[in-house]
């Protein structure tokens, strides 16, 4: 395999030129840890003022996985499950890590990523209204992420809903950002970051995916929400010693609107990618815009396409074909796309 061409996922690069000159220009400076240095002030600091949400609270956290787990455990009692849609990403690809804290996922239905907000009401309203409801795991908080796991995006109306039916409901509603970046520099997105502090009661901005070596920054929109949080994110092991690496990289991100335009190139080059797909004679599957493509192949095509160019094997479509995925990121080269144009034609002809 040519894995010097590879689409298979959006962290396979380091981080951003930035933000590595800047942990360069830092490394020798001695300051607190558990991010209780000046850089990761300054990075809360811009992040609170990016979502116009002074009152907030940022916490630095060193990976998705982590981070999912730790604040739906933190804010679940023990006789309580997320609501998720049934692709959500912590009711597929995180190897049981919120069953593992000892919380359900309680699974939607999925339309193109997404749950429905009527559905989302009727399974809230079945539960109250359920005489057995005692003997039931109750439905303590909704678990949504933009982009969803089909790179498909919620709008400003949807998420507005869902947030209404959570907040009748008095459960938190909380968004996953890992792929955030992604999101606002899409054309079809409607939502900003003010968007998600005003309709969400926590979310996270996510680095490993947009840019950063590694690290999320959870935004907590509500005080009090989450007591002693920090705690909760030791014992999770989510929490960094050396804390201004994480506090570095999203000050970065968050200086002069980089977080907000860093995916632009991605989107792009996504874009080119549908087309040459489409142009190729290749079926997409997915109505995705953001930095995801999903594409139908024929079996005996793709080993050849996989003997060139390495991408993500998604799910089984029939007995022939599979979903397949590329994936671009904010590196993504225009060499690397052409190339990558070179080999669709090739496996099509």
């Amino acid at each position: 395999m040519n894995t010097n061409l590879s689409f298979a996922c959006d962290y396979m690069e380091g981080c951003h030129p930035a933000i590595l000159e800047k942990l360069t220009e830092t490394n020798l400076i001695k300051t607190p840890g558990y991010g209780l240095d000046d850089y990761t002030r300054s990075a809360c600091e811009k992040i609170k003022s990016a979502c116009r949400k002074p009152e907030a609270q940022v916490f630095l956290l060193t990976g998705g996985t982590q981070t999912n787990a730790t604040v739906i455990s933190a804010i679940l009692k023990s006789y309580q499950g997320v609501v998720s849609a049934s692709t959500g990403h912590i009711a597929t690809h995180e190897a049981g890590a919120v069953e593992a804290c000892g919380h359900k996922v309680l699974t939607l239905p999925s339309h193109n990523g997404k749950i429905d907000a009527a559905e989302l009401s009727r399974f809230l309203a079945d539960y109250d209204q359920d005489a057995n409801h005692d003997h039931i795991v109750m439905p303590g908080m909704v678990y949504i992420s933009h982009p969803t796991e089909y790179g498909t995006l919620y709008s400003h109306s949807e998420l507005e809903e869902i947030s209404r039916i959570c907040r009748q409901h008095q459960i938190p509603l909380y968004l996953d950002g890992a792929r955030l970046a992604y999101a606002l520099a899409c054309p079809q997105n409607d939502l900003s970051l003010q968007d998600l502090a005003a309709l969400c009661d926590v979310f996270y901005i996510g680095g490993t995916k947009c840019g950063a070596l590694f690290g999320e920054a959870v935004v907590i929109t509500v005080p009090g929400l989450i007591p002693h949080f920090f705690t909760i994110i030791k014992q999770h092991g989510a929490q960094l010693a050396k804390g201004r690496l994480l506090g570095i990289q999203f000050d970065t991100l968050f200086t002069s609107h980089l977080y907000e335009h860093i995916g632009k190139s991605a989107i792009s080059a996504a874009d080119q990618i549908r087309d040459m797909l489409k142009s190729n004679g290749f079926q997409l599957c997915y109505d995705s815009p953001t930095n995801q493509i999903f594409c139908i192949i024929d079996n005996s095509v793709m080993d050849r396409l996989l003997s060139q160019v390495e991408c993500s094997f998604w799910e089984k479509y029939d007995d022939s074909h599979t979903v397949i995925r590329f994936v671009t990121s904010w590196a993504t080269t225009q060499e690397d796309v052409q190339r990558l144009g070179t080999v669709l034609s090739f496996c099509s002809s």
